[in-house]
Parts: C-alpha cells; structure tokens; sequence
C-alpha cells in the first residue's frame, strides 16, 4: 500500500517490479533484491571495492527552500551499518549540500528503520534521497533497503508538539537536559511494523552523569488550557528491566510557574522499547504543557532511550463518554477508584502490554476469598441537560483466575453531591473466557447532575482475579442514524458502539436488495480496519429519487462477526429533471450540479477484425466484447461561478459519476470525459452563459479511490506545524490545499 504522501512513485517506494527508481551513485552495483515487506523487491546495492557504498533515487524531486522535508526507509546489512540522506540540488541539479542521518549503531541483518528530516536550504530546488552502506571492507558486500518515503514531515495527528520534538529526526533542539544527564541523538537498530510510519529512525539517548535520578524535558510548550484533560506518552527504551523510567506531563502558568506535575512510571518487562501514557486535567491557571521522561535511581553510564513524544487533547474512549482517560483507562495507575467495602485490592496490571483493552496496562481486582466487595468510581459530570436522557455504563472485563458474580450500578447525584437513585442490574456471572464488554443502562432522574459507576463482584472461590479496561458512561445514542441532504446530494450513516482494531464492511442496499459497497477515506469500505468506535460515512453516490438503505458487519481480530448494523430507509429528492449532478468519487467538494441541454445519443463502439475469404460473399468477422455507452453530454452554465466551478470539477481529469433524476432512462454512471468544448452562449461578450460539450465515455466504478480530507487533522495541527497564521497563508495556494495539506 502506497504511503499517504509520499513523493516517490510506487516503483520507486516498494522497488516492485524493478528498480528503476535508483541509481548507483558511489561504489556499488544496484540489482533487485527480495524479501521485502512492501513489496517482495528490495534495492540491493553490492560494493565494488572496499570503502563507503551510496546510491540515489534515479530522479530528483522539487522541494521549497525554508520548508522541512523527511525521508526514511527500512534497511538489512549484516555486515555493515547504514544512513540515509536528503541530498539537496539547485535549479541547475548541482549539489549544494546533504543533510545526513546518523548512523545505525551496528550492522543487522533484520530490516530497521533509518530517518533524517531537514529544512531546504536556500538555492535548493530539487533533492535526491540517498542511502548509504558505510565502509565496506571489500568487494561484494550487500545491503538492502525497501519502503521509501519523501515528502512532508510524518506527524502524529493531534500532537500538540512539532515534528521536531516528536520525532527527532533532524536534531535534538525539542528536547534539552534537566538533571544529571548528557544528551544525545542515536539510530538503534529498531525495527517498525512495515506500515507504521511514524517510528522514525533517531531516539534522544540520556546518557546518566553520576548515580541518581537523571531527566530531560521538551523545550517546546505548547498552549493549555484549565479544565482540558491532556494525555501525553513517549516511547521509553530503559537500560534494564529493573530501571524506573517515567514520563511526566507537567502544566504552567503564564509566567512559567509549574503548577502541576503528573508521572507515570514505565513496568518495563524487558529492554525493549515501550510506549508509556500519562493523563491529567489541566488546572486553573495553566497556559502551557511540558512533557519530561526520566530515570530514577539510576547508575552512572546507563542509557535510556526516548522517541516518538506527544501531548494532546485526551479523548473519550466512547464518543461522548464523561470518563476521563485517566479513569477509563489504566494507563498510569489505578486512577480515583476505591473499595467501599469487602476484601478486594486494586492494581494496575503489569508489566507493561501483559493484557488490556486500551493501552498496555488494565486494573487488576483481586479477592483473597470468596466474599463480596463493592467498587466504586468518582462521580463523574454529565453535562448539562442530564436529567430524563438515558446513559450506558459499559466496561471491558476479563475473568483470569476463579470467578465472580457481578451487579452492574451507575449512581446518580445532584449538584450538591447527594446520591439521588441508583440504576442496577440484576446479579450475574462474570463470563468466560477472554474479555467481555458488559453494560449497565437506565435514566437520569430529575436533578442528575453526577454519576458514579459500581461494581458488586461476589468472588466464587478463594484468590479470584478479575481485570478491568475501556471504562465508559456516555448518552445512548442511536447506534445507527441516517440522515440526507438534498443541497448536496449525499446521505450520511453515523455508526456507533463499534470496537477500533476490527474491520468493517459497509453496502448500500437498493429496492432490489443488491448490495453496493460504499466508500471511505481509504476507498471502498471493505474489511477496513477501524480507528474509533464511531464511523461516518458521507455517501456522495447514493443515488436520486431511489430508496436506500445501509448494512455493515464487523469482524474482529478472528473473523468472528462482532456487530452488525442496518439503517432505516432514506430516499434523495432528485430535485428538477433539468438539472443533473457531476460527481467527483474522490473530491466530493468539487461535485456540481449542472443544467442538462441535451442527453447524449449513445453509441457502443466494438472491436472488430473482418476477413474477406476468396470466393466467398460473406466474410469473417471476429469480434470483441461489445463497449460501454459514449455519446457527448451537452450542459449549460448560467453564471461565472459555474463555469468556474465545472473547470475546476473537470482540471483533475478523474473519473466522474454522472447522475440524473429518475425516469430518463438513464442510470447512474461512472463515465471518462474526453476533450470539453465551452461555446459562448447569447452575441452579447459579456454574456455569463456558455454551452458545454462533454463526451462521455463509460467506465467502471473506481474501487481504490477513497474520499480525500483530513478526517481528524485540525486547525491545531494546521498551526502547530507553522509558526503563525501568515506562515500558513503563505504556505498554501487555496483552503482546499490546506485541507489536503499539500503546500506550495
């Protein structure tokens, strides 16, 4: 799969089918290798003497002086280390400079990511991406090297913090020394999944000065706000299995006061390299947050290793969940929940990634006997307008040892903190095996303001051992909502209550019950993997005046049907029978509808071979499948905002769905659109009108083409990767480009 972004052409990217991509740039010979993971190809270079082998992409890319660019790819040497660099050019393709990763720490023959990030510099016009095997002791050394990636800085989205102070790919300048440390950039050889782009190749290296605790913190502090909920995590390679690492989000008022510090320490269960979260609200006063990672009771000369730092907005595990991440998830510790009663204790599991349903950590409940305790959250607020709406209690358990019977309670209260009704159900046993998500729902009572979940588990046998993730309480929504927008011509189905990690398919349904795939950001929705346990879908090629309606499955992890939804029916006015709609499927904010002159008269063109045999009157015709409908759609616009608006529907030269209303005997059709003839319309010059010719020709439905945006990309994210607002209009030629990120 093609990386979103990326620069490189496929070819070049996965060097599949060859690698015409590159060229040998320094003592070496370049040959398609095998065992890839993007593609079975791999660039091998092969040293021709002893000495440092490097080669480059075959083309040079155009680049903008002032604006950083990143490259990286996966790299295999047993024998020698590697780099990676952005070699830049100038307008005439001379060299002006390279900007160099560090080299890996050692040579391995398993595939490792290497990275480098660097800004243009001034005179750059063009940049080749160069990889480098270092100093090969003879001939016939190898090296391979696969996915490739160039183009604009790989961030987390959301990420209040700049690619620099998350990735360190270019330098350390996000991140300085606090106590008892020396600083510095390392590539250890780390390898990524294949498709996870935002590992990167640098890692900070804390290097202890003497025996101690020892931290380093992000220069960078990006704006907070009182009352936010953050959550913040790096990943954390601690010197051994035994070393107290941590990562601490701190807040700060206006004048750099620290106002609050809030730590996770890291259960490492080895010295690999270990993702750690922290969470916490914001408190009054804060202005700005800081992340720091650290290790205490350390000796002197240990390492500990940090990449891939953020701090963001926390967000609920269910949509519109009040639970705050540091209560429904047990990333840092057990959170604010107690035993109101009985023998149980509470831990968080570990070590770390051990189980769990969000995160690598879950809440352990264990009963020494097989007696009955009570747990209960803190109250938690539910907004505004409470009362009389119905909310869920949901949470993920899992029973790992004897067993237990559980009543599911949410408690009510009002502003003034008294308890006001309860809801429960009735007694139950805990099932098995593996993790269940089990529910508690009723109404909010006249004056609910708060809300506490509890849990009555009743231990069956002596030492029971009970685990607890992705706790939620949010409104009972509709699991599946559909609505349609005759302006626009398009349907939405917002589906709810759905598990991230699974995949899903989702049809559209016609009269007939054929089924329809619909499609998303990543093309047809099918076996798509889920990032929420939310997903809405914008179907801009529902079509008009036909009555529809939505299927989806879920699978999980297995295979195993998780979830299915169906909607209710919906039908799009299909509005004046003048007036037809172009669509584009991947740019929907493109698609116009148009004022139809005249429908086309449609010929169906075949591939035929004629053989006049001698002697005979009739000759032999050999004939291929007949082709689809072509025929010239003739369309008016009245205005310059419609002309303007068609040009810039039909510049891309994509493939368009053409829809008109019902009952013309024309279904919806996805068609090619040859050369376009604009005429004048009225003798009047200044006359708006013009008559368009489009010659159509039929194709078929595109099933890759996914709906293009920035689903979760935000005007945060716009902001953060500017310094100012100017430098984003400076950045970007329309808004549409802003949407899309692509920068001039």
């Amino acid at each position: 799969m093609a990386i979103p972004g990326n620069m490189l052409s496929a070819t070049t990217e996965t060097v599949d089918p060859s690698t015409a991509g590159w060229a040998a740039l320094t003592n070496c010979t370049i040959s398609k290798g095998s065992g890839g993971r993007n593609g079975d190809g791999t660039l091998r270079l092969t040293s021709s003497a002893a000495g440092e082998m490097q080669a480059r992409t075959a083309s040079p890319y155009p680049v903008t002086p002032g604006e950083e660019y990143q490259t990286f790819c996966d790299a295999s040497g047993a024998t020698v280390p590697e780099r990676i660099g952005l070699r830049w050019l100038n307008a005439s393709w001379a060299t002006i400079s390279t900007s160099w990763s560090v080299v890996t720490s050692s040579a391995s023959s398993s595939w490792h990511r290497i990275s480098v990030a660097d800004v243009a510099p001034s005179g750059a016009a063009f940049v080749h991406v160069v990889v480098s095997a270092m100093t090969p002791a003879s001939a016939g050394v190898v090296s391979n090297f696969e996915n490739f990636f160039l183009g604009l800085p790989i961030r987390t989205v959301g990420n209040l913090l700049t690619f620099d102070a998350e990735s360190l790919e270019r330098d350390l300048s996000g991140w300085t020394v606090e106590s008892n440390c020396s600083l510095a950039r390392q590539v250890p050889m780390l390898q990524w999944s294949v498709d996870y782009y935002l590992g990167g190749g640098h890692m900070a290296a804390l290097t202890v000065t003497a025996a101690g605790n020892a931290s380093i913190r992000t220069t960078e502090k990006p704006s907070a706000s009182p009352g936010v909920e953050y959550v913040a995590y790096a990943y954390l390679n601690p010197p051994t299995s035994g070393s107290t690492t941590w990562v601490e989000l701190r807040f700060y008022d206006a004048s750099d006061v620290q106002l609050q510090a809030t730590r996770a320490n890291l259960a490492a269960p080895g010295t690999g390299y270990y993702r750690q979260k922290v969470s916490d609200v914001a408190p009054a006063g804060t202005a700005y947050a800081v992340l720091a990672a650290g290790i205490t009771g350390a000796s002197a000369g240990q390492v500990m290793r940090v990449d891939g730092a953020v701090i963001a907005a926390a967000t609920p595990l269910r949509e519109g969940s009040v639970v705050p991440y540091s209560q429904a998830s047990f990333e840092r510790d057990t959170g604010a929940w107690t035993v109101v009663s009985g023998v149980a204790t509470l831990a968080r599991l570990t070590p770390w990634g051990t189980d769990g349903l969000e995160g690598s950590y879950a809440l352990a409940i264990s009963s020494a006997t097989a007696t009955t305790s009570v747990i209960r959250s803190q109250r938690f607020p539910l907004g505004d307008g409470a009362p009389g709406k119905t909310f869920t209690g949901e949470y993920g358990m899992k029973v790992t040892a004897g067993g237990w019977t559980l009543t599911r309670t949410i408690r009510w209260y009002d502003a003034a903190n008294a308890e006001i009704g309860t809801i429960s159900t009735p007694a139950s046993a805990v099932p098995t095996p593996d993790w269940w998500y089990l529910t508690v729902v009723g109404a909010a009572p006249a004056g609910a303001t708060q809300a506490a979940i509890e849990w009555t588990l009743a231990a069956t046998s002596a030492s029971s051992v009970l685990r607890v993730d992705r706790v939620a309480l949010f409104e009972s929504l509709p699991i599946v909502e559909i609505s349609a927008d005759d302006g626009g011509a398009f349907v939405t189905v917002t589906l709810r209550e759905l598990t991230a990690g699974h995949t899903i398919t989702v049809w559209r349904v016609g009269p007939d019950g054929s089924r329809t795939l619909v499609r998303g950001a990543g093309g047809l929705i099918d076996g798509t993997t889920l990032t929420s346990d939310v997903l809405v879908i914008e179907d801009y090629e529902a079509p008009l005046g036909v009555p529809v309606y939505y299927y989806a499955e879920a699978l999980n992890s297995s295979g195993v049907l998780s979830a299915s939804r169906q909607s209710g029916t919906v039908t799009l006015d299909s509005g004046d029978p003048q007036y037809a709609w172009l669509k584009d499927p991947g740019n929907p904010q493109r698609n116009a509808r148009v004022m139809v002159a005249r429908g086309p008269d449609w010929q169906r063109p075949i591939q035929q071979v004629e053989h006049r045999v001698r002697g005979r009157r009739n000759s032999i015709v050999l004939s291929d499948a007949r082709g689809g409908l072509e025929g010239d759609l003739v369309i008016y616009t009245a205005t310059d905002d419609e002309r303007e608006a068609l040009h810039w529907l039909l510049d891309s030269g994509n493939v368009l769905l053409w829809q008109a209303a019902p009952g013309y005997g024309v279904s919806d059709m996805y068609v090619a659109v040859g050369q376009v003839t604009e005429a004048r319309g009225g003798g009047v010059a200044t006359d708006p009108w013009r008559t368009w010719t489009l010659p159509l020709r039929q194709v078929d439905m595109p099933t890759t083409v996914g709906v293009a945006g920035s689903a979760s990309r935000t005007w945060q994210d716009i902001l953060t990767e500017h310094a100012t607002w100017a430098d984003v209009l400076d950045s970007y030629a329309t808004w549409e480009d802003v949407l899309f990120n692509r920068r001039l």
